[in-house]
């Protein structure tokens, strides 16, 4: 496998292959430490789904990989120099002819009546094969239909043909021969040169392309290093800073809202539940844990359905009751609302679930002595409940902003990022948070930027990681206080 991948030309990966499988075999066949036998899966697969994704991720955004520039220099050098066409001139008809198991080519000049055919080839045929002159083809099988071409295409296309007067011929299309000659010729210096117009092409190594004196480029480009093009993109150029900032802190709002609304109303259905006088607690506590229990792709179609400008039951009820049809996808202010009120029904039962647990230790001495002094539910919760809970609690919720900051599916699932933003040379919608419109910018623009899309991505992963040092420092201190 080592040997293969490097004889593929890709050396780097050929050594992490090799490390990776020559650590493995060292563990499980040598006599070392039984504890490294169980710590070697756990770590290799960290490294192999959790470090190497990010360093690759962050490698490519120091480059201008794109969908322009997929290949490497040599190789899209290499692509460019196998291209050719076929001279129009010297194009003949051809069909195959199979009886027996032995192939034969048949071709047919548009120029005049010539007939040509090849020798009975055994359905491989090493070229260059002579073709001879034939006046009927009476004697040949009937012609094979397209679909049985297309099964011999790999065949026929290293097949070549040669003419009574030495001429090759080479496969030009399913049903066509003709003499082939390349579009470049190599040139010193890693050039190219039109063998059509002689004009030169040279690597230019800032942009990933070949270039002509006169600025043409060809197609496809190559993949080269341009530093931090992408960061600074990120900060010195308008038409991408505007959205860019402003996802960022609809981002940012969008997390640190759903928390405060999912507390806001996990919070209290918690103390409500938890409340030993209320009948069928039961009842109430499976059907607020319901939204949990539903896939959340289910939920945000559901609502996608329930907020339909036209035939939407919400708008329904609120023509019927006042008049209106608000348009939740269309209007951003709107559409963000509506991101809101989803994501909120889909995380409440989670801050309740933590919510019941986390006042499940509270001692119940400290609610019997605060009935003697006769206090009431309100003072219970804010003197008793929440200082007790929230120092534990804090912790989740950080984990549950995070997660959020992340949260793509409701947001690609509901609008899309849609409404876009007007007049941007980048795909940006206005209910984009970075993750979804990290998504647009890698698949779903025309140009397919992923070095962009890969620096906009480890942005966001120091975001995250700034933020789950927070959360363990805080998990540290409530530990050290308990």
């Amino acid at each position: 496998m080592v040997f293969s991948i490097y004889a593929a030309g890709q050396p780097i990966w050929a050594l992490g292959v090799l490390v990776l499988f020559g650590a493995g075999f060292h563990v499980y066949l040598s006599s070392v430490n039984f504890a490294y036998r169980y710590l070697y899966p756990g770590v290799a697969a960290m490294v192999v789904f959790v470090a190497f994704p990010l360093l690759y991720t962050a490698s490519i955004g120091f480059t201008n990989y794109s969908s322009a520039h997929l290949l490497s220099e040599q190789r899209a050098r290499a692509y460019l120099l196998d291209q050719t066409w076929p001279v129009e001139q010297s194009i003949m008809d051809a069909t195959v002819h199979v009886q027996g198991g032995a192939a034969r080519v048949l071709l047919r000049s548009r120029s005049s009546d010539q007939i040509l055919v090849t020798p009975d080839l055994n359905g491989t045929g090493a070229g260059p094969v002579q073709v001879q002159p034939i006046h009927s083809t009476e004697e040949l099988a009937p012609a094979l239909d397209i679909r049985d071409v297309i099964s011999r295409r790999d065949w026929l296309m290293r097949l070549q043909l040669k003419l009574p007067d030495g001429t090759i011929l080479s496969y030009a299309g399913l049903r066509e021969f003709a003499v082939v000659k390349s579009l470049w010729k190599a040139g010193d210096d890693g050039a190219l040169i039109s063998a059509e117009s002689g004009v030169r092409y040279t690597p230019n190594r800032e942009t990933g392309f070949f270039e002509s004196d006169s600025g043409e480029r060809l197609s496809p480009g190559f993949t080269v290093a341009v530093g931090l093009d992408n960061y600074a993109r990120m900060v010195n150029d308008p038409d991408f800073r505007g959205p860019f900032l402003s996802i960022f802190m609809w981002t940012v709002a969008f997390s640190a809202l759903t928390v405060a609304f999912t507390v806001a109303v996990g919070l209290p259905l918690a103390v409500l539940l938890n409340w030993e006088a209320l009948r069928f607690r039961t009842v109430y506590r499976t059907l607020v844990f319901l939204p949990y229990a539903v896939p959340a792709f289910i939920s945000i179609l559901v609502f996608k359905g329930l907020f339909n400008q036209n035939f939407g039951e919400i708008n329904t009820i609120l023509h019927s009751l006042f008049g209106v049809r608000p348009a939740w996808f269309a209007d951003p202010t709107l559409a963000k609302i509506m991101i809101l009120i989803v994501n909120t029904w889909l995380g409440y039962p989670y801050i309740m679930i933590l919510c019941s647990g986390l006042m499940k230790a509270i001692p119940s001495d400290l609610y019997e002595a605060s009935a003697l002094a006769g206090a009431g539910p309100l003072t219970n919760f804010f003197k008793i409940t929440a200082p007790l809970i929230i120092k534990p609690l804090t912790p989740l919720l950080i984990t549950v902003f995070a997660f959020n900051f992340n949260n793509f599916v409701v947001i690609a699932l509901l609008t899309d990022g849609r409404p876009d933003f007007l007049n941007t040379k980048v795909p940006a919608g206005q209910t984009d948070i970075l993750v979804s419109y990290t998504y647009r910018l890698a698949f779903q623009d025309t140009g397919q930027n992923f070095g962009l899309a890969a620096a906009v991505s480890t942005v966001i992963f120091f975001m995250i990681a700034v933020m789950s040092i927070v959360n363990l420092r805080l998990a540290k201190v409530n530990a050290q206080s308990r």
